[in-house]
């Protein structure tokens, strides 16, 4: 079984934990604010939050995987299961998003971020005092400002309905309401971050750290982000190994091309944190099988066209397929 390393066994000091913290990140807004944080808090708060809405697939496995990465360098971790989020983004009904808040904790947990705390929405956000903060953020707040903070996570931004105005002043008040002091994220959350970075001082809370992750590309190939609205876009972690291969095999992954390569990013971001080396198998007339100690090794080796693009899919078509059965089996729902 292929698992997280976990470095939970021994103590830690800070550079380490750093090092974690930021290992294949986009971004780290307010870093600096790191070292402070962990000298105060014995378990600084991180959280993450999510719409459980359609399958859980590689996407979030990788804010995943820093979830986990982040409870190693000693943070509780939460993970708001944003189910009001859900519904105002008009991603399905009540029943809906009740039943899939199940599947998504039962999907986290199989995904193996144990010992984190699971929190709704709509269990916290009906409260006084945050209806409260959030009337004072919005009296604050151009309409516009909303707006263009929604355009990477709204449906049809055209045409956005009023509750989509909400959903980001909502965001920041989580973070207070939720006592959060690292919020992590994909890049794609960055515009609704900046505004909390803005406003919640305003609202009586600390500007809190920002861990930013890569996105990975949709399999189709350049121009979108990996997502569950498509379905030939997405690996989920419920695919079964034909399925995993057969997406594989059909992504996008040009040879020596590094720009919006899905199977590249799968590779840094979900395999080799896993791994501690990566083989491609392949047949003496094509070079016989070669060994990687590090993802710089093999974007190199691919860049410079010595790792054809099936051999790399084959590759990683492997290890992902051995990274997911595990995660398969005891995702019962």
């Amino acid at each position: 079984m292929i698992v997280m390393e976990t470095k939970e066994s021994r103590v830690m000091g800070f550079e380490e934990k750093e090092r974690l913290i930021v290992r294949n990140t986009q971004e780290v807004i307010n870093k600096d604010s790191l070292k402070e944080l962990f000298d105060e808090k014995k378990s600084p708060v991180c959280y993450c939050g999510y719409e459980p809405s359609g399958e859980i697939h590689l996407g979030h496995f990788v804010t995943i995987g820093k979830l986990i990465e982040l409870k190693d360098a000693g943070c509780q971790v939460k993970v708001l299961l944003a189910d009001w989020h859900g519904w105002l983004n008009q991603k399905g009904d009540w029943d809906y998003m009740a039943n899939q808040v199940k599947q998504w904790q039962a999907g986290f947990e199989a995904a193996g971020l144990k010992g984190a705390e699971f929190v709704v929405g709509s269990s916290f956000q009906r409260r006084v005092e945050y209806v409260d903060d959030m009337m004072r953020i919005a009296v604050m707040s151009t309409l516009n400002r909303a707006l263009r903070s929604m355009q990477q996570v709204a449906r049809d931004i055209d045409n956005a309905k009023v509750s989509q105005v909400i959903y980001p002043i909502m965001q920041v008040v989580d973070i207070k309401h939720l006592g959060v002091d690292i919020v992590e994220a994909g890049i794609e959350q960055r515009k609704i971050h900046m505004l909390a970075v803005e406003i919640l001082e305003k609202i009586g809370y600390k500007v809190p750290v920002f861990v930013h992750t890569p996105l990975i590309s949709s399999l189709k190939g350049p121009g979108s982000k990996m997502s569950s609205s498509e379905k030939e876009s997405f690996i989920s972690i419920r695919d079964d190994d034909d399925s995993i291969v057969k997406k594989i095999n059909k992504a996008y992954c040009p040879e020596g091309v590094l720009e919006d390569n899905p199977i590249l990013q799968i590779a840094r971001l979900i395999v080799f944190p896993r791994v501690n080396e990566f083989l491609i198998q392949r047949a003496e007339k094509f070079g016989g099988d070669v060994l990687f100690k590090s993802y710089e090794e093999l974007e190199c080796a691919f860049k410079e066209k010595q790792v054809h693009p099936m051999d790399l899919k084959v590759g990683v078509g492997d290890y992902l397929r051995k990274i997911l059965a595990p995660v398969r089996g005891s995702f019962k729902l």
